[in-house]
């Protein structure tokens, strides 16, 4: 059931009551939470694309592919919780002949409490009511309230509806999850007492208000927002030479991909001066079409975009038009050229995220500018590089490590893996903490540590037990014990 237009004080209150039922759940129960709910959206599939589609634009190919996605995040939260080294455990036993004398001390990771999701635009299943931090607050225990996004409301309330049964009938307590909606709902939710953490994919402005927000309440709490990337790209000159003409067309079906309206869109191109590649790119660029953007603000903020890239001295159009305001098919991709001197002159200018189909080539004359214009480059999600085997690009990849949350080697960044082993998160902007927001390491974000002192072996929770029921993970005095 939505609860959209319920008092947003009870549904607070009842996450907090919540919370002491989720927190106190097995692994085993909260796993068939995740498992029902990833059922429901299945079951559902047709209805919801169709929903989705109407409001967003997406293509239905595209957004099956998302459900799927979105059940198998939370299939994967799942076998997560269940494998167990998601608690962290560790045990270090008393030693009397210390000294000092030691303790029993055992370590585990416990939920945080209630936390509010705040749902992307861009994708209305993976990052939205179901998505993925929903998925990793529920699995540890984290009762959700979820701030649906304008863009996609009627998507939001039945996509909540569907959850909530599922997991009522998968035995779930009541206040587990709910939905509000509205600018001011969403303030106000982050202001809540109840709510002890916050997730959030959206702008920076946006973000950062909310960001302050949260940092500024008499109870300071943590808020793991996924803000903007421009995701560089660094090409060097032996893979020009021997792959051209492949990268370009790479770099066209990747920045176009979905309107351009990918947070890992590749916005900025590193390559060698005195290249075709400018000219291979618009080749291979020529035929994308126009396409329909996901809402109404951010298809009129394209336009604005494209022209202060274009209206920045030294930049060039290498491809398509920065004149869009006539434009009624939607956007339409945009390539535009300059030069890694001319990102140094201006680079508050030069490097800001143009939400669409478009990208920067940027020019360098040697390493040494290429290594000067990326320290000017804001946090990111992404770096790519695309070399040659063989090439030393040792120091690069130093450079791009302190850059980006994840830096790729062949292939394009449009596309993020669900996995054991991702990392969706970078440095400032692109993220406001360490964490990943994509992948099993996602549930960290909503978790804290406690350790017991000296603790009955009766209230522990079972990783800590000496007996180990569950199997779990775990660091007995210093060594790694598998089960």
């Amino acid at each position: 059931m939505s609860t959209a237009t319920l008092d947003l004080t009870a549904v607070t209150a009842a996450a907090a009551a919540a919370a002491k039922v989720t927190a106190a759940a097995s692994d085993a129960d909260r796993a068939a939470w995740l498992t029902a709910v990833a059922d429901a959206l299945d079951a559902n599939v047709t209805e919801l694309v169709a929903i989705a589609d109407s409001e967003t634009n997406l293509g239905t190919v595209r957004l099956t592919g998302e459900v799927a996605r979105t059940s198998g995040q939370l299939r994967l939260f799942a076998r997560v919780i269940t494998e167990g080294s998601y608690l962290e455990a560790v045990i270090d036993h008393a030693d009397p002949q210390a000294t000092p004398p030691k303790p029993d001390l055992r370590r585990i990771l416990r939920p945080v409490g209630p936390v509010a999701v705040f749902s992307a635009s861009n994708f209305p299943f993976a990052f939205s009511v179901a998505g993925g931090d929903t998925a990793s607050a529920l699995a540890v225990g984290c009762p959700v309230i979820v701030k649906a996004h304008s863009g996609h409301l009627r998507l939001s309330e039945r996509t909540a509806e569907i959850v909530s049964e599922a997991l009522a009938e998968a035995g779930a307590p009541e206040g587990i999850f709910a939905l509000v909606s509205g600018r001011e709902a969403g303030t106000a939710l982050v202001q809540d007492p109840a709510i002890k953490a916050v997730g959030f994919t959206g702008s920076i402005p946006g973000g950062r208000a909310l960001f302050d927000l949260a940092v500024s309440r008499p109870e300071p709490i943590p808020f793991y927002g996924e803000l903007g990337s421009l995701n560089p790209v660094v090409i060097t000159a032996a893979a020009l030479a021997e792959r051209g003409r492949e990268l370009a067309a790479g770099l066209a079906a990747s920045f176009t991909m979905g309107a351009g309206q990918f947070c890992t869109k590749p916005g900025l191109i590193f390559i060698p001066a005195g290249t075709d590649f400018a000219a291979d790119l618009a080749e291979a660029g020529k035929d994308k079409p126009a396409a329909a953007m996901l809402t109404e603000r951010i298809a009129e903020a394209y336009p604005h975009g494209l022209r202060n890239v274009a209206g920045q001295p030294g930049v060039t159009v290498v491809s398509g038009t920065s004149d869009q305001d006539a434009l009624a098919d939607g956007a339409a991709p945009v390539v535009f050229s300059t030069t890694a001197a001319n990102v140094l002159e201006r680079p508050e200018e030069l490097l800001e995220e143009c939400f669409g189909p478009t990208t920067l080539l940027i020019e360098y004359a040697d390493q040494a500018e290429l290594s000067q214009a990326l320290a000017k480059v804001p946090g990111s999600l992404t770096a790519t590089i695309h070399a040659q085997p063989g090439e030393d690009i040792g120091a690069l990849l130093e450079q791009l490590s302190g850059l980006a949350g994840r830096v790729l080697f062949a292939g394009w960044p449009t596309g993020v893996a669900v996995n054991w082993a991702q990392q969706h998160g970078g440095p400032y902007p692109a993220t406001t903490s360490l964490f990943t927001s994509v992948g099993a390491t996602a549930v960290r974000r909503f978790q804290r540590p406690v350790a017991y002192q000296d603790a009955p072996e009766s209230i522990l929770h079972p990783a800590l037990q000496e007996a180990n029921p569950l199997g779990s993970p775990r660091r007995v005095d210093g060594t790694l014990t598998l089960p």
